[in-house]
């Protein structure tokens, strides 16, 4: 006799206008298990999560929870029938204490007053069962993104929740904060909590999960229990056609030297005396690919800024751009000068979510669509048609709201964007942040193909793997320095890593 599932989706579909973002999709989770949720951006993963905590609701079928019925009116529904959703981008008041977060919008009160220490009290024990010891009164905005993830999950847990819904919950996260997000997770089932885990991340996926289920195009294409498939199949199954997941980059025979930073220092703001980079000192030649690793906050994203004159403060030191040294103060002097930078924040810094693929194609170089001093919008189209081909970005048309594209080819069409301009230097900030394997093999063909053009590129990512297959030599960042540089017949995995948590001490390397 087979055990009623905790929950079982039953033919649920939803529409956006004419979008179809689930098409009759139906599951069945069983209490207690790990069920990993993959597809490529767009496949409807989020979308069906977000049914299922309440944030929307479905066009048509049905959800039951423990075997009953539900309608959830709102997430507040949801989390009184113990379904609770940790998003990407964490939803907390930075403001707040710890425990103010944890007990937001449902405070302890007698006699109308806030009972502030039953809420720290109550909050420290639940921060207890994470080993979190982060003190409750503590301003959330002072934490670091794993202790504040561990606050969203503290929040799931003072709710009861027996189903927890994890969304990329390590795309911010550090290796260290990672392993400790997964010790966590382990505590969690042993506790009996399910869990509904979505990640981009196969290596994450194979080690978590029980059961995987592979959404494409809104349908439901497979459940495979985890022991009965691998990487290469589930890839398979998420795109619908056969994707390497090993990758080998063109041989290549850089070129001189393109751009040198002799002594780069960058005075941290919030803190007097302190550094947020300094003495940093790299070459980077034409056709090759310098990467920058380290962990989160040592320095990756502040290096680029400063190279692309968007950093807070000027920086110290000296960049020479083409034997010409150069200081820009604004990045339009920058991209004068023939440097590109894509951010590490696609969403927030990269696009212009309310404008077309067009527009956002060309909006650095909109006087090359000007015909007699006006705008052309045939000329618009052309370009911008060019650069579609050029990238392989899949959209229904040049005119496509961005927004409606998946991650992969909104990044492509900023890449456009910035190949417009003809840069001499491309800066990558975590290029392939929050995109689905798929178009993590197209993105890297397209670097290494910009490579073997001549192009010089600083790419940084927060996955070691990628760093090192993309990478002709590597420089690591620790607490804002240099501490070690490895050409690619030294790159490994352990050596790269040590360097990172090595402190500011002495640099070591090729």
């Amino acid at each position: 006799m087979s055990r009623e599932p905790l929950i079982r989706c039953r033919e649920i579909s939803k529409r956006f206008g004419g979008t179809v973002a689930l098409d009759r999709v139906s599951l069945e989770i069983q209490r207690g298990e790990l069920r990993a949720i993959v597809g490529e951006n767009g496949a409807g993963k989020s979308t069906l999560m977000k049914i299922l905590s309440g944030v929307l609701m479905p066009d048509q079928g049905e959800l039951f929870v423990r075997g009953k019925p539900v309608q959830f009116q709102s997430p507040l529904e949801a989390q009184q029938a113990g379904i609770s959703i940790i998003h990407q981008e964490l939803n907390l008041v930075e403001e707040l204490s710890v425990a103010a977060n944890v007990f937001l919008g449902r405070e302890e009160r007698r006699w109308g007053w806030l009972r502030q220490r039953a809420m720290v009290d109550h909050c420290r024990q639940v921060l207890r069962r994470l080993h979190c010891h982060v003190d409750p009164r503590t301003p959330v905005g002072q934490l670091r993104v794993g202790d504040q993830q561990l606050v969203e999950i503290a929040r799931a847990l003072a709710f009861q929740a027996e189903v927890l819904i994890m969304d990329e919950p390590t795309s911010a996260l550090t290796e260290a904060e990672t392993q400790r997000l997964f010790e966590v997770i382990g505590q969690l089932r042993r506790q009996g909590v399910t869990i509904l885990y979505i990640s981009h991340k196969m290596d994450e996926v194979f080690r978590l999960a029980d059961c995987i289920t592979v959404l494409r195009d809104g349908r439901h294409v497979a459940t495979c229990p985890r022991e009965e498939t691998s990487p290469e199949q589930i890839t398979r199954l998420m795109v619908g056609r056969e994707v390497s997941l090993q990758w080998t980059k063109t041989a290549r025979s850089p070129g001189p030297v393109v751009l040198e930073v002799q002594g780069l220092s960058l005075p941290w703001v919030q803190v007097p005396g302190k550094w947020r980079l300094r003495d940093i000192s790299i070459q980077v030649r034409r056709g090759e690919v310098l990467g920058i690793a380290g962990l989160m906050g040592a320095g990756r994203t502040e290096l680029l800024e400063c190279l692309f004159g968007a950093a807070p403060v000027e920086p110290q030191g000296k960049i020479v751009l083409e034997g010409r040294p150069v200081r820009f103060r604004h990045p339009g002097e920058a991209v004068a000068a023939g440097m590109a930078l894509v951010c590490e924040d696609r969403k927030r810094l990269g696009l212009f979510a309310h404008m077309s693929v067009a527009d956002n194609i060309l909006m650095c170089t909109l006087q090359e669509a000007l015909r007699v001093g006006l705008l052309s919008a045939a000329q618009e189209k052309q370009l911008a048609h060019q650069a579609i081909r050029q990238l392989g970005i899949r959209t229904p048309g040049t005119e496509a709201p961005v927004a409606s594209l998946s991650g992969g080819n909104q990044q492509k069409c900023i890449l456009a964007r910035w190949l417009r301009t003809q840069p001499r230097v491309l800066l990558l900030d975590d290029p392939t942040r929050g995109v689905d394997v798929g178009a993590k093999a197209e993105l890297y063909r397209l670097i290494d193909q910009l490579c073997c053009q001549g192009l010089a590129i600083v790419l940084t990512s927060s996955e070691l793997p990628e760093l090192m297959a993309l990478s002709d030599r590597i420089v690591v960042l620790s607490q804002g320095r240099i501490t070690a540089r490895f050409n690619r017949d030294e790159f490994s995995q352990e050596a790269i890593l040590a360097a990172a948590t090595r402190g500011s001490g002495q640099e070591s390397g090729g």
